[in-house]
């Protein structure tokens, strides 16, 4: 069975919300001065020294008697004074024993907590933070800003399962929390300084650490010697490690600026690179790419990239360096049949091609709608896309094409072809195997392990320790969380 066929995974890492590694939010080329690198304070408290809402007791206070009339207890021309009654509670606890009007719907809600930890009657098992209140698909996102869909599917198949039911992506290096870039510093220093080098405290600290605090770390180290520490790393290291370790010190923008350049840079060109990178990131991380390659070479990426190319592919490359996807999450059923009878008329059903019309909506419309489209291909041809993709076209645009469609469906599932490709056979593609290694692992490269394994019935550390060797194999292995 293909392994692309059939409902969509991994919603979370397709590429769908206009987030970015970490680093992207430095796009200039300014490597020693991070724009941050310490933990953000933890969300969902109000910002007090404890991280709790201020209490100057631990219950309401009490000192004023009774509740007042105004609370809506019946006028007492006997008893009691007004003056001596309960006070309003001061810290949001609901008064005690006694039920307060106008809150049919339950308790008020506290009023010195965050909404989400509120009492939610309405309820009958507490919602989890961070995942969708509903099993429809058009809620599938709300905890990402999207406006909800209303439209249902379209005849017995929906555009997805409950994502509660999805497995989270999982990043396999994240944040060290205490993070002390100083501390970090004086080991690397330490394990550089004087005869020999202690590669094992190397790795151990550059693989455990995100992409941010490693250009902190980088930053405080010239802070306190004077030196740069990417020209340390390169002095006492050499080979394929080397080229790992700069790879892992270098901000993720100008990485990837780095290698469209070099894919692109004297005679031929790499296209599998172009593909691999235009084809998977979100309309964010293409713009700020773009900033750090005009920074960094003087001319433009498109420029560069419709210089190199020729054809539909150019075509292709442009529409995608545009970053200017649709990246919302309402999925239109009527408009995904539309689309699907439009790429089936320029296809399939005509004496050659309309390649602008494929062009046209894989480059446009939101991954979800892709998927949407896909399916009511599938529907009103009986067989798949990447069929008749692959009947339609051939070379570059053809594997341009039917990687947007492989992202839309299962990007683990991609980029764990990717890294097969590179390791198999006589010899490893160490430029590839470095390149998604260091750009996901701090994404989802413990999916693509998964897949991997799923996939071929071999485990990826099994192939990085058969294809690979010495500090080189670790830091790999180190990527992975598993030296």
């Amino acid at each position: 069975m293909n392994p692309y066929q059939g409902q969509p995974r991994y919603l979370h890492n397709i590429g769908f919300s206009n987030s970015a590694p970490q680093s992207f939010g430095n796009p200039m080329p300014m490597p020693g001065f991070p724009t941050m690198g310490y933990p953000a304070p933890q969300p969902g408290y109000p910002n007090t020294g404890s991280g709790y809402p201020q209490q100057t007791q631990g219950y309401p206070q009490q000192s004023q008697g009774y509740p007042q009339q105004s609370q809506g207890y019946p006028q007492q021309t006997q008893g009691y004074p007004q003056s001596q009654g309960y006070a309003q509670p001061s810290s949001g606890y609901p008064s005690q024993g006694y039920p307060q009007p106008n809150s049919a719907q339950g308790y008020p809600p506290a009023q010195g907590y965050p909404p989400a930890q509120g009492y939610q009657p309405a309820q009958s098992v507490p919602t989890q933070q961070g995942y969708p209140q509903s099993s429809s698909y058009q809620q599938s996102n709300q905890y990402q800003g999207y406006p909800q869909s209303t439209v249902q599917s379209h005849q017995a198949y929906s555009v997805t399962s409950s994502p509660e039911h999805e497995p989270k992506s999982k990043p396999t290096v994240v944040p060290v929390n205490p993070f002390d870039p100083r501390e970090d510093a004086a080991i690397l220093r330490k394990a550089m300084k004087g005869f020999g080098t202690d590669e094992k405290s190397i790795i151990q600290v550059l693989t455990r650490r995100s992409n941010e605090q490693r250009l902190r770390i980088a930053f405080e180290f010239k802070t306190l010697y004077g030196k740069e520490l990417v020209s340390d790393l390169k002095s006492e290291t050499s080979g394929k490690f080397e080229d790992l370790l700069v790879a892992l010190m270098t901000p993720l923008p100008q990485f990837y600026a780095k290698e469209l350049h070099d894919a692109t840079a004297g005679i031929g060109t790499d296209e599998d690179v172009l593909i691999e990178v235009m084809c998977t990131m979100s309309n964010h991380e293409i713009n700020v790419i773009k900033q750090a390659y005009t920074a960094i070479y003087g001319t433009l990426l498109e420029d560069d990239l419709r210089g190199d190319t020729s054809g539909n592919f150019k075509r292709l490359m442009t529409s995608l360096c545009m970053g200017n996807r649709s990246e919302d999450f309402h999925v239109d059923q009527g408009k995904a049949r539309e689309d699907a009878r439009s790429l089936l008329q320029a296809g399939e059903l005509r004496l050659g091609t309309d390649e602008s019309v494929f062009n046209a909506v894989l480059c446009s419309r939101s991954f979800p709608q892709l998927a949407a489209i896909f399916q009511e291909y599938q529907f009103l041809t009986g067989h798949d896309i990447d069929d008749a993709i692959k009947a339609e076209f051939s070379g570059d645009l053809e594997k341009a094409m039917r990687a947007i469609v492989k992202v839309v469906r299962n990007k683990p599932l991609f980029f764990a072809e990717r890294l097969h490709k590179s390791m198999k056979g006589l010899g490893t593609n160490d430029r590839q195997l470095i390149r998604i290694m260091v750009t996901r692992c701090e994404v989802d490269l413990g999916d693509i392990a998964d897949m991997f394994q799923s996939k071929y019935g071999e485990t990826l550390q099994s192939w990085i320790e058969g294809d690979c060797s010495g500090h080189y194999k670790k830091c790999l292995l180190g990527l992975l969380g598993l030296y």
